[in-house]
């Protein structure tokens, strides 16, 4: 394969890192919200916070991403296809960085905090310092499989007529008759990828030891 090829697969590859890393990180603000929704003291809070889990987890993004590229113009928003995989994919991951999170969360050992609140330590005082980051430090590595899960499933979001890594190493493949060298330089892109973030992943999860904390 020559290297031009190459090269037109890493600048797909680039659209798709951009669209993952923008998508996990909105995902990851609204997972605290609707994190926050399903460990509320309130029944609706919860109620919703649970409808958008289940919705979300409970079908395929291919169907969300569709959806929402179809429904999107009929609400009067006519923006890009990368604008709806975007929202698409955020809408999904957040639903399960969600979930991790009040795994998290419920796991913080409930002793901490009652020796928190017996020091005369606030509410804030304990979120901040004791629940926070022993809740990020235990969902370190969930959070990173959800990275790494997002960024493969962003091969779907050429079903919206986005060009990302996958589709444009189909166009390729039907244009040059090479598919086993392309889906192949493809897939390596792809491990790379996802071994860098393991790796990022890794370093963080040492950083936030309980030495650190």
């Amino acid at each position: 394969m020559s290297w031009k090829l190459f090269w037109l697969l890493v600048e797909a590859a680039r659209l798709t890192i951009i669209l993952s890393v923008i998508s996990i990180s909105i995902g990851f603000v609204l997972s605290s919200v609707v994190c926050a929704a399903s460990m509320s003291a309130s029944r609706t809070a919860r109620t919703a916070g649970r409808l958008f889990v289940s919705f979300f987890r409970g079908t395929p993004l291919l169907v969300q991403l569709l959806l929402i590229y179809y429904l999107l113009p009929q609400i009067g928003l006519n923006v890009p296809s990368e604008v709806a995989a975007i929202v698409g994919m955020s809408l999904c991951t957040a639903a399960y960085q969600a979930e991790i999170l009040r795994g998290g969360f419920s796991s913080v050992p409930r002793g901490l905090i009652e020796a928190a609140n017996m020091c005369g330590f606030s509410r804030f005082a304990i979120f901040r310092r004791i629940r926070l980051p022993i809740a990020v430090q235990l969902t370190i590595p969930a959070l990173t499989s959800e990275a790494i899960m997002m960024l493969k499933s962003s091969s779907l979001v050429s079903v919206v007529g986005v060009i990302e890594l996958t589709r444009m190493a189909q166009d390729l493949a039907a244009s040059t008759y090479r598919p086993i060298e392309l889906y192949a330089a493809a897939g390596l892109i792809y491990l790379i990828i996802n071994i860098v973030v393991a790796s990022l992943g890794l370093r963080l999860e040492k950083r936030m030891s309980w030495g650190r904390l």
